[in-house]
């Protein structure tokens, strides 16, 4: 399957990606992370959270509640396990983060 943005579609501003490092597994946000981008890896990789051992959202410009949701399930699992993921921050990403209308449940 081609994604849009291989095929050069300027209507995708975003990714996110599980990458393997010699560090370990990485979960990559960056651009403007919206439900289409969140979509389209949850279509790739599943809809339960994976263990990763950092988060580097350190290129997000924009993050929507369905990129903030995917992001916390993240660190929820890794909280859940004693764990503490080292989280590459960008301003696009607090600014998402501290946003009280998006307080999740």
């Amino acid at each position: 399957m081609t994604s849009s943005y291989a095929q050069g579609d300027p209507a995708v501003r975003g990714v996110v990606r599980l990458l393997n490092t010699a560090d370990g597994r990485v979960l990559c946000l960056a651009g403007d992370v919206d439900a289409a981008v969140v979509d389209s890896f949850l279509r790739r990789y599943g809809r339960e959270p994976v263990r990763v051992d950092a988060i580097d959202a350190g290129s997000v410009t924009a993050l929507s509640a369905a990129g903030r949701d995917l992001l916390l399930d993240h660190v929820d699992l890794a909280a859940r396990s004693g764990r503490r993921l080292p989280l590459r921050r960008s301003p696009g990403l607090d600014r998402a983060l501290a946003d009280p209308a998006d307080d999740r449940p």
